[in-house]
């Protein structure tokens, strides 16, 4: 095998995408897709290879993108929502659970999943993270279906060697 560099690739022509969004704190959610879906098309995502869907909640996220994983139809997902602090300590329990179920579907699955879901102590910190927050889950997931197309390719030239 060669030994090299892999230069980032964020053309995302070509590449499937599935967002799941959840509905609770919803002007927020809606900002991270409206960010999110201007970024994917910036960066060659045709609409028609989004498929989006919603959730009542940031608890219901990784259920929602284990299903969309186990169709093998998508190189990349995206979750949206925002777990914004109460007075409890529900806060930490959803903000956890959440973000530990995000990150076991990607591992589970060998596929990227950006996490896109703010945790924030108020309204307004949500509010001024959601513009860049939507459009950062574009660029990982779509830099990360490349990364990992590529390292799939990787590994079929060196089972053909």
């Amino acid at each position: 095998m060669t030994v090299g560099t892999y230069e980032t690739n964020l053309d995302g022509e070509g590449l499937r995408i599935g967002i799941v969004q959840a509905r609770f704190n919803a002007n927020i959610g809606d900002g991270l897709l409206a960010s999110c879906l201007a970024e994917l098309s910036r960066l060659g995502v045709a609409n028609e290879d989004i498929f989006r869907l919603t959730v009542p909640g940031a608890l219901e996220v990784p259920l929602a993108l284990q299903k969309m994983a186990e169709t093998m139809q998508f190189d990349a997902l995206i979750a949206l929502g925002a777990i914004i602090r109460g007075e409890t300590y529900h806060f930490e329990l959803v903000a956890n659970e959440s973000g530990a179920g995000i990150s076991r579907v990607g591992l589970d699955f060998g596929t990227p999943v950006a996490n896109a879901i703010l945790t924030t102590e108020n309204d307004e910190q949500a509010i001024v993270r959601m513009k860049e927050k939507g459009a950062d889950a574009a660029r990982v997931a779509v830099e990360m279906a490349n990364l990992v197309l590529a390292l799939d390719e990787l590994s079929e030239a060196v089972d053909d060697e």
